[in-house]
């Protein structure tokens, strides 16, 4: 086959296949109808034509494939509106301020005697996050309530990890009230749905564990840890809000990836019996400024982000294997990027491109839970200066 340049139109065509599509477009039946068609259609289309068909497309197509997520959430600003803003409480605290005086300055009363605190989690495998957590809300909850189960919510089996470590945790025995779901296992269900169904089991546990009217309940994941001074306000102030979201300093992989202070799904609840439900979603507008800590994936091993990058609600992130390749978690955690390669989850084009690109490293160990700080050689991976992680 040669190419020669048409001399009426300028169009590069083969002159051999004008020659055999033309013999072809002139027969009206026989065994090479469907080629002539193609023939036919394809005769006069120049050469920037067959470019754009067998080059641009296809690669504009893989793009799509590789990037589409990535495409989809820059574009958000475009398609979904930003939630509707929260009514920020300004948090008051001082060592050293009665809490007369910081019931007062929150225009709230104080209270004659302290709330109960029940503080209830599902678990899964964190271990040294749940550690933190026990430790730095100790003094001022009443009962620890966990449930775990075999199955993670993508309905892949799992090891009851609390049970097998439990004496661990000797120091919280008599308030504790632990239960374990069986899984489903129901191949393809939407996780989230895997979720819902342990938190309803969870209502029953609390039951069990006693809750009655007007304690305070905390709603929040095991990583989402409130300060303990913002514990022991709320029990002793009159007139808190029903429902009152916490605002969380958002941490990613240990606490040298401050991403900002917008996690707020943390809630404390005065229990009403047959009204108050455990969620993890909005359920007020009001929300109470700088009360603690969310340290999201925050491991100490390399196969528990991987294990979780598998299990949790957003399993469908994982978009290819090579994501869970442990190489590639250890670098992604120093550089402070994406493990699932994503864009911000953010409603404005302005924040969208000003969290672009990795989380700056911040040298700060200022103001966190007391029990990492006391444990530091324990729990150092967590600090700044400290993010190559244990590979098993």
């Amino acid at each position: 086959m040669w190419w020669v340049m048409g001399e009426a139109d300028g169009h590069y065509c083969s002159k051999k296949t004008d020659d055999i599509c033309g013999a072809l477009c002139s027969q009206e039946t026989g065994r090479f109808s469907s080629f002539s068609r193609i023939c036919c259609a394809l005769r006069g289309v120049d050469m920037k034509t067959y470019i754009f068909l067998l080059v641009i497309v296809p690669t504009c197509v893989l793009a799509g494939y590789i990037h589409g997520q990535k495409i989809s959430y820059f574009l958000r600003p475009l398609w979904e509106s930003p939630p509707k803003p929260f009514h920020d409480i300004p948090h008051y605290h001082h060592s050293n301020a009665s809490m007369s005086t910081l019931c007062k300055l929150h225009g709230w009363g104080v209270r004659d005697y302290p709330r109960r605190v029940y503080d209830a989690v599902l678990f899964s495998n964190e271990l040294d996050i749940l550690s933190i957590r026990w430790r730095e809300l100790f003094p001022y909850i009443t009962q620890f309530v966990l449930l775990e189960s075999n199955s993670t919510f993508t309905g892949l089996p799992k090891p009851l990890v609390f049970a097998s470590h439990r004496d661990e945790f000797n120091f919280i025995e008599p308030r504790l009230t632990y239960g374990a779901l069986g899984g489903r296992f129901i191949k393809g269900m939407n996780p989230f749905y895997e979720e819902a169904y342990q938190r309803v089991a969870l209502d029953q546990l609390l039951r069990i564990a006693g809750i009655t009217d007007d304690d305070l309940l905390l709603m929040s994941d095991v990583d989402e840890i409130p300060s303990r001074h913002t514990i022991n306000l709320l029990r002793w102030c009159d007139e808190v809000p029903k429902i009152l979201h916490l605002r969380l300093k958002n941490y990613l992989y240990s606490f040298e990836f401050l991403v900002d202070n917008k996690s707020w799904r943390a809630s404390v609840h005065r229990y009403e019996t047959g009204k108050t439900r455990y969620a993890h979603y909005r359920q007020s507008d009001e929300i109470l400024a700088d009360a603690g800590w969310h340290c999201s994936f925050c491991f100490r091993r390399i196969s528990e982000f991987v294990f979780k990058m598998k299990a949790y609600s957003h399993s469908d992130r994982v978009r290819f294997s090579r994501f869970l390749n442990p190489k590639r978690v250890q670098r992604v955690i120093c550089k402070g990027g994406d493990l699932f390669d994503m864009l911000p989850e953010e409603y404005t084009f302005k924040d969208i491109i000003g969290k672009m690109g990795p989380i700056p490293h911040s040298f700060s160990a200022v103001h966190l839970p007391s029990y990492l700080l006391e444990n530091a050689d324990k729990y150092r991976f967590l600090l700044p200066g400290n993010c190559i992680r244990e590979k098993e």
